[in-house]
């Protein structure tokens, strides 16, 4: 019998990012990627309970932030990102959902900020490394 998962605690995520001097607020854009993602992924509800969905907002809005930091210098999303799959690949989290959680926040970024096409890029590069990194060997 496993334990329920529990509710992001501790560090909360980032509520806003500065992309080209403009303040994107990254709550609204991780609920729409939330929104698509159940869509697609209504097991993970039962899977994980009432946290599912704070939880995929919590690191949907990090995984835009990170984003948003290497589009601007001042992070590395393949970096943030390898180490998030790390995290979850040990908690037993398929990382091939992850993959379509970056691919989906890029879709979103594509849609509704505007002259984000570098940051949705960086999304779409951060799911195929860690599409590339999840594959068994050949």
């Amino acid at each position: 019998m496993s334990r329920p998962v529990a509710p992001p605690s501790g560090f909360p995520p980032p509520g806003s990012a500065t992309l080209g001097g403009r303040r994107i607020d990254l709550g609204p854009l991780a609920e729409e990627v939330a929104d698509r993602y159940f869509a697609e992924f209504p097991e993970d509800f039962k899977r994980y309970g009432d946290a599912a969905r704070a939880w995929e907002v919590h690191d949907t809005c990090h995984c835009l932030h990170w984003a948003i930091l290497d589009a601007e210098g001042y992070a590395s999303l393949e970096k943030e990102v390898t180490w998030l799959a790390d995290v979850l690949g040990a908690r037993g989290f398929p990382l091939e959902k992850l993959v379509r959680n970056l691919e989906l926040a890029a879709a979103v970024v594509e849609q509704r900020v505007p002259s984000s096409a570098l940051v949705a890029g960086r999304l779409h590069a951060a799911a195929a490394t860690v599409r590339v990194s999840s594959d068994p060997p050949a």
